[in-house]
């Protein structure tokens, strides 16, 4: 048996690389796992779980004997490092967190990225989701939303993103804790509008699943002494997209002036100024006329 100049031995069968599954399971009901979710959790060689003692009741629930082992948004480095080499020498590893899909929210990018760079196969298996159960049930619109996660629980970082949310024309879904529902409910009815539409979505898919649609402050008085159980809480957004401010005079000067200093015509600094600004392809090739001692380009905007 040789080497060739890769180092890899002429003739040896190369083992191949494994494949990382992100499985999305249930965020209550423990129906909620896909046939393909239920296969792969039963053939691979671990289970990476956010916490091994939550996901063994689903393991058992549905006969599945596949070994469970931790993997959390506390796990160091090292523990990456050493999955990915496994990987690299084909394990088949299913990456779960304690409910819903993976990564929203919950630990396991870093193990991905790291996988997906190193060249392994990341393979998505979806399947049940809190944003998506509750954007679905809360009676808004549901053509275009942002989810944010949890918000930040105090200072100026916390006003900043309630000021976005109260001005974000679509929909905004968002988690919250139980314990901190009532003030959250309270700060989005100060910054948002005490008339705004939300819903609050409480243990989805489970035994005593609540959905309460109404305004904030409607909400805030009901929630006034919180809650039990998991939450989502989903937020009507303004509908209107927000208007461009005007680029200030000093702006478009500065801009034509770097435009021209490299070289482009005035046809070329007219459409790099209309792309970078508000302005329309007319107006902005007057503006860089005005500011150029060149004569007018042969072709003009009305030509386009």
């Amino acid at each position: 048996m040789t080497v060739d100049d890769s180092g890899a031995e002429s003739g040896a069968i190369a083992r191949p690389r494994g494949v990382l599954y992100v499985v999305a399971t249930p965020i209550g009901n423990l129906e909620d796992l896909t046939l393909r979710a239920l296969r792969v959790l039963r053939e691979v060689d671990a289970v990476l779980a956010e916490d091994t003692r939550h996901t063994r009741k689903l393991c058992e629930r549905h006969a599945i004997g596949t070994p469970l082992r931790a993997f959390h948004a506390h796990s160091p480095p090292q523990v990456v490092t050493r999955l990915v080499d496994e990987l690299l020498g084909g394990a088949r590893l299913a990456l779960v967190s304690d409910a819903g899909t993976p990564l929203v929210s919950d630990p396991g990018a870093s193990l991905v990225a790291a996988a997906a760079n190193a060249g392994v196969r990341v393979e998505a298996l979806p399947g049940a989701s809190a944003p998506l159960a509750a954007l679905t049930v809360a009676g808004l619109r549901a053509d275009g939303f942002r989810f944010v996660g949890f918000l930040p629980r105090s200072g100026a970082r916390r006003r900043r993103a309630l000021e976005r949310l109260a001005r974000d024309p679509q929909t905004t879904v968002l988690f919250e804790a139980p314990n901190r529902l009532a003030d959250t409910l309270v700060d989005l009815a100060e910054s948002a509008g005490a008339t705004r539409r939300a819903a609050v979505c409480r243990e989805l898919t489970k035994a005593y699943e609540e959905v309460a649609r109404g305004t904030l402050s409607e909400l805030a008085a009901r929630f006034a002494d919180g809650t039990r159980g998991e939450v989502t809480i989903v937020v009507e957004g303004t509908g209107e997209e927000p208007e461009a401010e005007e680029t200030s005079d000093d702006a478009v000067e500065s801009i034509v002036r770097a435009a021209l200093a490299s070289g482009a015509t005035v046809r070329d600094a007219a459409r790099q100024l209309a792309e970078a600004t508000t302005l329309g392809k007319r107006e902005a090739y007057q503006r860089v006329l005005a500011l150029s001692s060149g004569e007018p380009d042969a072709d003009s905007p009305d030509d386009e």
